[in-house]
């Protein structure tokens, strides 16, 4: 089977991350495999319209601006008429969202099942249950996901979360990790620095991702091993902390910051080093050891969510999180290096290298779409009822908000029928019959230009 595919989410180029980075792979993939696949988002400065990448992807920007970290402003209904006509237009049979931080791609997914649209979501984070933020994100990620026709998580912990958080069936949820692409990732061993050890960290410099557990252990690692250098890459609200430490124990000559980075930039920086370091507090899966160690790097990382389950034991050091364990883990590296008892760089590129590839991400996720294909649609009266478990209170306001959605696309289908929509032309076909008026052209220009000649 072959699918028109709608990959919807906040996050995606310009805009530079993991979760952008697996909807651009999946969805090239996916291309390669038959389907046809679009993607929507928001706009991005006066990046506004529809626009074609080089291997053919269509993305919608929609004229929604970003309200706050990325993500549009929550409103439910107001993007019900655009999402409608892009579905329509694209005569759209699958909507899979992507994160649950974004807004588009819950929305997305809500009015795709108002249609009666199969949908499919991949959740790309993990979270907890005890602060006001978690609680808060997890209702929103329990009404989402009341309706939805399959879920997709990338590590085993990953899916435990999300069941517990949205009271799932884990029948219902499939594990699908993510991958690297081996052909870009390659072990560069000339453009490290022979004289010293180069410890690589590429992350946002932000609480989350551990950067107080990195001030304390830059002091301890530098006062013991002199040849050891630190290469920061990124940016966030905690470099004002890592550069008081770097001011404080005067290691301006060992400490660098290279600053934001675009995703091309990360092999040329990774190539430079000889360890990387990830301090992150909650990762679900965490593609930046997967690279580095794609790139022949050492990885050393906290011990928390998904990151166990991604490399095998003698690709990565693992440590608790907290400042001593961190410390301990990376000198264990760091001697290692020294004494030559590191994996060779060209040996880990080749083991990573099968372990991760994006075509068979791309073939498990077509599994999925498969099993939703053949999943019945649910009745209006079985959709309320999931939505009206959702809790005493949530329930019956995510009831009122289904049935004002229905009320609203009965309105819209009425004043804009959906057979009044054209059908966008498919890229390939479109080029198939250009290419064959081009031929038949052809000839008769020759055939004119002799003629014309002779006489």
């Amino acid at each position: 089977m072959k699918y028109n595919i709608c990959m919807v989410c906040d996050f995606f180029f310009p805009n530079m991350g993991g979760v952008e980075s697996h909807i651009y792979q999946l969805s090239s993939c996916l291309l390669q495999r038959g389907h046809k696949v679009v993607i929507v988002t928001h706009k991005y400065d006066d990046r506004c319209g529809i626009r074609y990448l080089a291997n053919g992807l269509k993305v919608y920007y929609l004229p929604v601006p970003p309200f706050y970290n990325q993500c549009i402003l929550p409103s439910l209904f107001t993007t019900l008429p655009l999402l409608r006509s892009v579905f329509l237009h694209e005569k759209i049979s699958i909507v899979h969202g992507h994160s649950a931080f974004s807004t588009l791609g819950h929305e997305a997914m809500f009015h795709a099942r108002t249609m009666g649209l199969k949908t499919v979501f991949t959740d790309h984070s993990l979270f907890g249950f005890a602060d006001a933020s978690s609680i808060l994100t997890n209702k929103i990620l329990k009404f989402s996901l009341a309706d939805v026709s399959h879920v997709i998580c990338v590590s085993n912990t990953s899916k435990e979360n999300t069941v517990l958080r949205s009271r799932l069936s884990p029948h219902q949820v499939s594990v699908i990790p993510n991958a690297v692409d081996a052909t870009v990732f390659v072990p560069d061993p000339s453009k490290r620095a022979p004289d010293k050890i180069t410890v690589v960290i590429l992350s946002r410099l932000v609480y989350r991702k551990g950067m107080d557990l990195l001030a304390g252990v830059i002091p301890l690692i530098t006062a013991l091993y002199p040849q050891v250098h630190f290469l920061i890459g990124g940016d966030g609200p905690k470099r004002v902390l890592l550069e008081e430490v770097r001011e404080q124990y005067e290691l301006h000559d060992r400490v660098t910051f290279i600053g934001s980075l675009c995703h091309s930039q990360v092999h040329e920086v990774l190539c430079q080093g000889d360890i990387m370091l990830n301090t992150s507090l909650t990762e679900a899966f965490c593609i930046a050891i997967v690279e580095a160690a794609c790139c022949g790097l050492q990885v050393v990382s906290t011990r928390v969510g998904g990151i166990p389950e991604v490399l095998p034991p003698d690709l990565i050091y693992l440590a608790d999180p907290n400042v001593k364990a961190l410390a301990e883990a990376l000198q264990h590296a760091i001697d290692d290096r020294i004494q030559g008892k590191a994996v060779p760089p060209w040996e880990s590129h080749e083991r990573v290298k099968h372990m991760y590839t994006w075509a068979n991400i791309a073939a498990r996720t077509e599994i999925v779409y498969n099993l939703v294909d053949k999943t019945p649609g649910r009745e209006l009266g079985a959709r309320l009822l999931r939505y009206y478990r959702c809790g005493p209170v949530a329930g019956k306001l995510f009831v009122i908000a289904a049935l004002l959605n229905l009320l609203f696309l009965t309105v819209l289908s009425i004043i804009f029928p959906a057979q009044n929509v054209e059908a966008a032309p498919d890229l390939k076909v479109f080029a198939q019959h250009q290419h064959k008026n081009f031929s038949s052209e052809v000839p008769r220009t020759a055939a004119a230009d002799s003629k014309k000649n002779q006489s």
